[in-house]
């Protein structure tokens, strides 16, 4: 009998050569400066799902994913790569999420899809660096977790039981548990695999389908990619059976204070002679303004 495989994916800005034209005045990201790609550890969840399935005959793939309608482009990237269902969780009254209403949804998603045994997703995303979606998720879904995996020792389908390899200061350990469970993957293992091409002119023309009402296109970029599908699904709040109250900002209870942009410029860059004097007095500048030590 296979297993139920859930991946959680996320469609993150490309934060590797973020600059000053990137940010907003307030601060924020300024999104539409940046491509957007898929959040690079959900990758190798993505992956690990997919070894799971091909070990286990008779398995399935579901990746789920929260954004607008652009984030379908890591629905499509997870149909190339082998992903077997595939849905869009969107809704205007999602917006301005913190992590708790984030979880929440996602906790939602999951249970919709029926009984499952693991669900995976990357550490954390790279637009936020929080690394609590996933723990939270699995607290609200009442089961067990294991976070920062870099291997699967064992995974027992009779059994119930998986054994993985997870990265702490100075090694790793191993851990034990039952299933269902959820799997936090970091990027030292299950490389991601290229998409195929057989799939990409399979799915090439995927976007999604309204499976019910309550729509603001103010929140979808692009309305065109609602229509005539059978490829992906769109679930809103009411597809969900989300209390709306713990959802978007209603069930956001962070509050950010302050938001700094800090822009390296060539004027602040001073160099420093390769002699034990200079060296020793840069670095007791550094330590006199809190830089080191």
């Amino acid at each position: 009998m296979g297993l139920n495989l859930i991946v959680l994916v996320k469609q993150v800005p490309d934060t590797q050569n973020i600059s000053g034209e990137a940010m907003k005045e307030d601060g924020t990201v300024n999104r539409a400066a940046l491509p957007a790609i898929f959040n690079p550890e959900d990758l190798h969840a993505l992956e690990a799902a997919l070894q799971v399935k091909e070990q286990n005959p008779g398995s399935k793939v579901t990746v789920i994913t929260m954004g607008p309608a652009s984030a379908v482009q890591v629905l499509k990237e997870s149909l190339y790569r082998g992903a077997d269902t595939v849905a869009l969780v969107s809704d205007r009254r999602f917006a301005a999420a913190d992590t708790l209403a984030t979880s929440y949804a996602l906790k939602c998603a999951i249970e919709k899809t029926g009984a499952f045994d693991i669900v995976f997703c990357g550490r954390q995303a790279i637009d936020g660096d929080t690394a609590q979606v996933g723990p939270q998720t699995a607290e609200k879904l009442g089961i067990n977790q294991i976070t920062c995996v870099s291997g699967i020792e064992d995974l027992d389908g009779k059994k119930k039981t998986v054994t993985a390899k997870r990265s702490i200061e100075g090694g790793y350990e191993v851990v034990k548990c039952g299933l269902p469970v959820l799997l936090t993957m970091t990027d030292e293992g299950f490389s991601p695999r290229p998409p195929s091409a057989i799939r990409m002119l399979s799915y090439k023309n995927a976007s999604t389908e309204v499976t019910s009402a309550g729509y603001d296109e103010s929140y979808m970029d692009d309305t065109s990619k609602l229509k005539d599908t059978n490829y992906i699904h769109l679930w809103d709040i009411e597809a969900l059976g989300a209390d709306v109250q713990s959802c978007g900002l209603a069930g956001s209870p962070t509050k950010v204070k302050k938001i700094e942009s800090v822009v390296l410029k060539s004027g602040e860059i001073r160099m420093v002679e390769n002699t034990e004097e200079a060296v020793s007095s840069m670095v007791h500048d550094l330590i006199a303004d809190h830089t080191l030590g």
